[in-house]
């Protein structure tokens, strides 16, 4: 193989790599390439996404406000029977009180 073989085999061999490196660009770019259908599909998921956090926080702080005003309530709801409780003791105890009277009155 004399010079100019050499020179025709390695300008082919370079012409041939160069083709196929640009056919697998091209094929890799047309497989990552995000068209306008893509891009409006993401844009929706993010909006969607954005709408589903902001409700998820509302919901969040309207479980937390009603948590204390249950709280509250039940709070309130065992003040309460505690002072029923105590009016009830003492009216026992007044029953009580009275009925001695009145047995020792029924004696005397």
């Amino acid at each position: 193989m004399d010079k100019n073989e050499l020179i025709t085999a390695i300008s082919a061999a370079f012409m041939i790599f160069f083709a196929l490196g640009w056919i697998a660009r091209m094929g890799y770019g047309r497989l990552r390439r995000i068209n306008s259908t893509n891009v409006d599909e993401i844009d929706d998921l993010a909006t969607r996404l954005h709408e589903a956090e902001e409700q998820r926080d509302e919901t969040i702080t309207y479980l937390h406000q009603r948590e204390r005003e249950l709280v509250n309530k039940a709070a309130q709801a065992e003040a309460e029977l505690d002072a029923a409780m105590q009016g009830l003791g003492s009216a026992r105890r007044e029953a009580g009180a009275l009925r001695r009277e009145l047995d020792e009155l029924q004696r005397s």
